[in-house]
């Protein structure tokens, strides 16, 4: 590895794998700040800077001095048995916030003397007891992990007892069963075999029990104290591991415990449960097996008759406490990404889904995706919590619609048509058999069903893909005028929804559609469900569809929603957690099938709330972060940070600043003034003169050059209007044309090629230098893909991107801003504030893929005179908006980019040819 380069910065030290950028040493300084004072931090760092380094330098060299601290004060207490005099209010940071707990010190006035003193030693007395105890469990855990390190006999001697355990528990089912063989016939008709689970057992509420339902006494002994950590969050996968490897990489990856989290669909390593294939079945069935792990102890345990022979349900052979306490500390030993954990995971015979959370209280950095920190239930089930810890949000440049997706639900009418269908037959075969609460809850549901589709105005008897609906458009209403409207509002929701989780009908349901398909051929008992039959087989995976490519059958094997009612109780669950921000959209299109109920956050504020308040301290990150006002106003202190709390920190770029030539173009070559708005965009002479700017540009510049139009369609429109006009030709003279597919499969091939025509044109020196790529602004091509070096030597943008501005969801969020956000005097109401950030927070995403490294240059170019306006260009990236130039005429626009590429001779390959 590269030589440790300690920095010291302010007084603290920073190790560093090689020696940073000053704009480093600044981030890291104002990061250990941010943490140290509990503030929430709005970090912006260009791509290209070094972002990850310096958080995980910056955050962890924190965590090491608060360590420290918090053991040298524990030392000085235990040694001397008393608290220093200011405990309580202004007792050292470190202890206060590992002790949240200790009451205020604050006594009511006119207490006697002796009374206060006794309190307080009794105070005293149990913080030293807790630090006593903390510290004995910490000595522990290290024991037991340095024993790891330098042992690896452990793993084979739990696999040894593993499989004794296994062998016995063969044997014992084979001989319950030979005795059960020879038991009398039921008098209820004979259930095939397997049948028997798919009946729902007897359902009592939580309120009959009156008891939570016991958890394994083993389990307790997992439960750690959860040392001060930090939680690093990212959009996808491959950003997480690519943030574990910098770990690895940095001089903080030989020892920090560190334990990446994932969903089950991601960690899981039984090969029956993993080929499921759906998120929301794999989580089901993976609930379901500890369940039965669970209530075969309990059945042990009483050794009562059962009143009915149940088929024993497996329980996980992954899920096994001492495999599970061995892979959670092989965890904390070394750092490892989702993939090293599985395949540890495979070799253990453990769960790396379980091992991982086992790990989360003793880790000191735990990473994980968005959907599990910004998800209250989803972070409850997974084990984490916030209290006093520091969160960590990178990619966060849009935050705010993340969270709004991450609690959006929307169902159509095909698949509430589905799960009424599919529940009916269920019940018509398994009526019989069921208590009187399960049949009460199932009317129920098929009520709520039948209910939701009269509401999108359609007749839950007849086939939704040919059931054309009277009204069509789109309706927006509040949570209580929809149940209203509904006609539910006399449901108590809250039960339906609770019912569902604890008695998982959905996937008892799910088991009976796949054990006979979703169409039961219409015996004597179901005649009326005939004209069904072709609607149900029409939803089948690969029914009466055409076969599809292999990629692509994967890909909807992974997002077909478990089974229609699963995906209804999302919608249950968002609806009943809402509160007067949510709203529910009633899309009603040509038919049934295609039209849906969705429900909308209008304020994301709500659950950020939570985040804010409990954590020490939030750090936002993002190449571009601009226009910051969006957090400020919409998130932060609509979740109750005060402004004194937030920092902005953003820093420059790394390249000179010659290498970056950002222009404002405001008319093109033949004097026709950009200014691509709806009216205006479609014009002939707009679409010629955006196609006469471009051969210009292509003249002059070597490489790539990558243009983003506002829009799918606008940018097949203008191709096909250049066709025509033959300007087409006259640009693949010089670049060879490439545009962004609309399959998501199809992004890695067109990138391909393009980067190979860009290499072969800078060797063969022909008449085409290179390739152009039409993209799309907020498409495949706009986030998360680097055009660096020669692939983006030129970066335009036609017009601005502005958001539809007639979405229903778009409206109904821009008036809720104006009534619950105040008005600034002399600027844009708050609505249409949003939509300008929305148009700009695209722009900055697309403009910032062409710088990667300080070696790198390019031009970016913005067409539209718009885009002059000084409320515009105040938000671009700082490091952008320093150096744009206005041009009123395209002369001098051109000249500057010849400029350009003669000052950067020396440095390319492509243009010295």
């Amino acid at each position: 590895t590269m030589a440790n380069k300690t920095q010291q910065v302010a007084g603290i030290h920073f190790p560093f794998p090689f020696t940073p950028y000053s704009i480093q040493k600044d981030f890291m300084a104002e990061l250990y700040q941010v943490l140290e004072a509990g503030k929430i931090g709005i970090f912006e760092s260009p791509t290209g800077t070094g972002k990850s380094l310096s958080l995980i330098c910056g955050a962890l060299s924190w965590l090491r001095d608060f360590e420290q601290k918090k053991r040298q004060e524990e030392a000085r207490l235990l040694e001397t048995g008393t608290v220093p005099l200011n405990a309580g209010k202004d007792q050292p940071p470190s202890l206060a916030s590992s002790c949240q707990e200790t009451p205020d010190t604050l006594r009511p006035a006119g207490e006697p003397d002796w009374v206060t003193q006794f309190v307080q030693k009794k105070e005293e007395r149990e913080l030293v007891d807790r630090l006593k105890e903390e510290r004995v469990r910490r000595k522990k855990r290290e024991e037991r992990l340095r024993h790891i390190r330098h042992n690896a006999q452990l793993k084979y001697a739990a696999k040894r007892v593993r499989q004794e355990e296994e062998e016995t528990e063969r044997l014992l089912r084979l001989s319950r069963e030979m005795l059960a063989a020879g038991t009398g016939a039921e008098q209820l008709e004979q259930l095939a075999s397997g049948e028997e689970e798919l009946v729902l057992a007897e359902y009592e509420s939580d309120e009959e029990k009156g008891t939570a339902s016991g958890v394994d006494e083993d389990e307790d002994d997992l439960e750690e104290e959860h040392v001060t950590k930090i939680y690093y969050c990212s959009r996808t996968h491959s950003q997480l591991a690519q943030f574990v490897h910098e770990v690895q990489k940095s001089p903080f990856g030989k020892d920090t415990r560190l334990v990446s989290l994932g969903s089950r669909q991601n960690l899981c390593v039984n090969e029956d449960v993993k080929n499921l294939g759906s998120v929301q079945l794999i989580n089901d069935r993976c609930v379901e097996m500890q369940r039965s792990k669970h209530e075969r102890k309990s059945e042990a345990e009483e050794e009562k008759p059962k009143r009915r022979r149940q088929e024993p349900r497996a329980a996980c052979p992954f899920y096994n406490y001492e495999q599970l306490q061995l892979l959670r500390d092989e965890v904390l030993v070394e750092v490892k990404d989702i993939e090293q954990l599985v395949t540890l995971g495979k070799e253990a015979q453990a769960c790396p889904y379980y091992g991982s959370r086992f790990a989360i209280p003793a880790a000191q950095l735990v990473v994980l995706p968005y959907q599990m920190l910004l998800h209250a239930a989803t972070r409850q089930a997974a084990g984490i919590r916030l209290q006093g810890q520091v969160v960590v949000i990178d990619e966060a440049h849009n935050l705010i619609d993340t969270i709004t997706g991450i609690h959006s639900a929307e169902v159509s009418g095909s698949q509430l048509c589905q799960a009424h269908s599919q529940l009916l037959q269920y019940m018509e075969r398994y009526g019989k058999r069921l208590k009187a609460k399960n049949l009460m809850y199932i009317k129920q549901i098929l009520y709520l069903l039948e209910k939701l589709v009269t509401v999108l105005g359609g007749n839950i008897k007849q086939n939704p893909n040919t059931q054309s609906l009277s009204q069509t458009g789109t309706e927006l209403k509040t949570i209580n005028d929809f149940l209203f409207l509904s006609q539910i509002d006399n449901i108590n929701l809250f039960k339906v929804r609770r019912y569902c989780e604890k008695s998982m009908v959905s996937r008892k349901l799910f088991g009976f559609t796949e054990r006979y398909g979703a169409v039961l051929t219409p015996s004597r008992e179901q005649p009326r469900l005939a004209g069904f039959q072709h609607f149900l087989q029409s939803l089948q995976p690969g029914g009466t569809k055409a076969p599809a490519a292999p990629i692509e059958e994967e890909a909807a094997r992974a997002l077909r929603p478990a089974s229609p009612l699963m995906h209804i109780e999302g919608f249950l669950a968002a609806l009943t957690a809402a509160n007067q921000d949510g709203r529910v959209i009633l899309s009603r299109r040509g038919n049934l099938s295609q039209s849906s109920l969705k429900f909308l956050l209008l304020n994301p504020a709500v659950p950020f709330a939570q985040v804010v308040k409990e954590c020490r301290a939030v750090v936002i990150a993002g190449g571009t972060m601009q226009p910051v006002s969006d957090f400020r106003e919409q998130l932060l202190a609509c979740a109750g940070a005060e402004a004194e709390r937030v920092v902005e920190f953003s820093c420059g770029h790394v390249i000179p600043p010659d290498n970056i030539l950002p222009l404002v173009i405001c008319s093109g070559p033949s004097n026709q003034q950009l200014e691509f708005t709806y009216q205006k965009r479609e014009l002939p002479q707009m679409m010629l003169e955006t196609g006469r700017i471009l051969c210009n540009l292509c003249n002059v510049v070597p490489g790539g050059v990558v243009c983003f139009f506002p829009s799918y369609e606008y940018q097949r429109q203008v191709h096909a209007h250049w066709d025509e006009s033959g300007l087409l030709a006259r640009l693949a003279v010089r670049k060879k044309i490439f545009q962004e597919p609309k399959r998501a499969n199809q992004v890695e091939q067109v990138l391909m090629e393009y980067s190979k025509c860009i290499q072969c044109c800078g060797q063969a020196g022909g008449t085409v230098t290179g390739a152009l790529l039409l993209s799309v602004v907020g498409g495949k091509m706009s986030e998360g893909i680097n055009f660096s070096d020669d692939l983006g030597r030129c970066v335009v943008m036609v017009g601005m991107p502005y958001p539809n501005i007639k979405s229903p969801e778009l409206q109904e969020k821009m008036a809720y801003l104006d009534q619950t956000l105040p008005r600034t005097p002399g600027q844009a109401p708050p609505g249409k504030a949003l939509v300008e950030n929305l148009c700009m927070k695209a722009v900055n995403q697309s403009i910032g893929r062409a710088i990667r490294h300080q070696k790198d240059f390019a031009s970016i170019v913005l067409l539209d005179q718009r885009y002059a306006r000084p409320p515009v260009l105040a938000k671009l990236p700082a490091w952008i908006r320093d150096r744009v130039e206005v041009k009123a005429t395209f002369g001098p626009a051109l000249a500057a980019m010849r400029k350009l590429q003669l000052a950067v001779l020396d440095f390319s390959p492509s243009a010295r040819k």
